[in-house]
């Protein structure tokens, strides 16, 4: 894992906005065991092969995450937002998320990464 993702994780000022930080950022570990990562735009970029698989943003009411490589990919209706090769979904504090999910869909994303 970065030092650098580690501290920006830890620097993020709203405490729930850094507890989803950090369990969106083991999602990825867990669907992408050789996940490179790195700072980039002031976000924690996760790479497979040189290729970006995942990014964490963070807003004033926000956490923003972003998975790459979706466009074959059977999405839940009404969830994530974006062109066909990345989606997004947005979650504010105390909504309920399904780590399985995004894990899963991490995993079918990169897998052709």
């Amino acid at each position: 894992m970065s030092q650098e993702v580690t501290e920006f994780i830890e620097k993020v000022k709203e405490p729930w906005q850094a507890s989803l930080s950090h369990f969106l950022r083991q999602v990825v570990h867990n669907a992408i065991p050789d996940v490179q990562e790195r700072m980039q735009y002031n976000k924690p970029h996760f790479l497979k092969n040189k290729k970006y698989a995942a990014v964490i943003s963070t807003s004033k009411d926000a956490v923003s995450f972003t998975i790459f490589n979706t466009a074959g990919l059977e999405l839940p209706e009404g969830v994530f937002d974006g062109p066909p090769e990345r989606k997004t979904i947005k979650f504010r504090n105390g909504q309920q998320i399904d780590g399985g999910m995004l894990t899963d869909l991490v995993k079918q994303a990169s897998s052709t990464l």
